[in-house]
């Protein structure tokens, strides 16, 4: 299912702690990495240009981004097995154009877990996540930070009761079971409500054709869920991202507001 992993750099320390994370992925998987990295090549300021012709600073820049990519976490990625990408313009934009003429599987990126976390709005990273067709991992990470044993293999699927829930346990479903993992589908509910929510539930995962555990989830939406992952131990939460309208984009509220937060790696699909 996941045959091409796309992991886009800009060389900085949280890029470089998801290495382990993207060699996890690959792994599991049996997938291939390319290692993409986007330079600006036109912003130039008033000081360059006094002294020297726009070209040249360009041509300069992007020797020096190619050799900076080409030095980038070489032994964790090594030729032939990883090929490595460079390109110009804006990031966002060059990152979801590059997985989707290439056929990508999977985006893996850093939330930065400063100022995205903040302002997850105006970020690259979440830029991808509304712009990209194909599934995005995202993650918080910390230089000492690893991830679990591979044998460790305990995915959390969020869904709600929506249309589209069918369609995120369809990719959930095939994803574990391609990574033999094990399934955790859960959903937030009122209290008062869980029974009758739990058969609902289970109604939508017959339809969808995926055998998973159920677990409810009771309180506040994102806290309910993401409380959840915590104690489910899981790798990785799955969510759904709804299909792209021109006006509003394809994330919501509740969908930033999870993967800003999250303890564990989000995967949107």
């Amino acid at each position: 299912m996941i045959q091409k992993i796309l992991f886009p750099v800009d060389f900085s320390p949280a890029c470089a702690a998801m290495a382990a994370y993207v060699k996890r992925a690959a792994e599991m998987f049996g997938a291939r990495v390319t290692i993409l990295h986007v330079c600006d090549l036109v912003s130039h300021n008033a000081w360059e240009l006094y002294f020297r012709p726009a070209v040249d600073i360009a041509e300069d820049r992007q020797a020096i981004a190619q050799e900076s990519l080409d030095s980038f976490l070489a032994s964790e990625f090594a030729a032939p097995a990883c090929t490595r990408l460079l390109a110009s313009g804006e990031a966002a934009e060059q990152i979801a154009q590059t997985a989707r003429t290439g056929g990508f599987d999977l985006i893996v990126m850093p939330t930065h877990a400063g100022r995205f976390r903040r302002m997850l709005l105006g970020s690259t990273t979440a830029k991808v996540l509304d712009d990209a067709d194909c599934p995005v991992m995202t993650t918080e990470h910390a230089a000492a930070e690893v991830p679990r044993p591979l044998e460790h293999r305990v995915w959390g699927c969020a869904i709600g009761l929506s249309e589209d829930s069918q369609r995120v346990l369809h990719v959930a479903g095939r994803a574990s079971a391609a990574a033999g993992a094990k399934l955790f589908v859960i959903h937030a509910a009122r209290e008062d409500a869980a029974n009758d929510v739990h058969r609902r539930v289970d109604e939508v995962l017959s339809v969808a054709g995926c055998k998973a555990e159920v677990h409810i989830a009771t309180g506040p939406i994102k806290a309910a869920l993401l409380d959840a992952a915590q104690r489910l131990a899981v790798d990785a939460l799955i969510v759904g991202r709804k299909p792209r309208t021109v006006a509003l984009g394809r994330l919501r509220d509740l969908t930033y507001s999870l993967v800003r937060d999250s303890p564990v790696p989000v995967l949107s699909v």
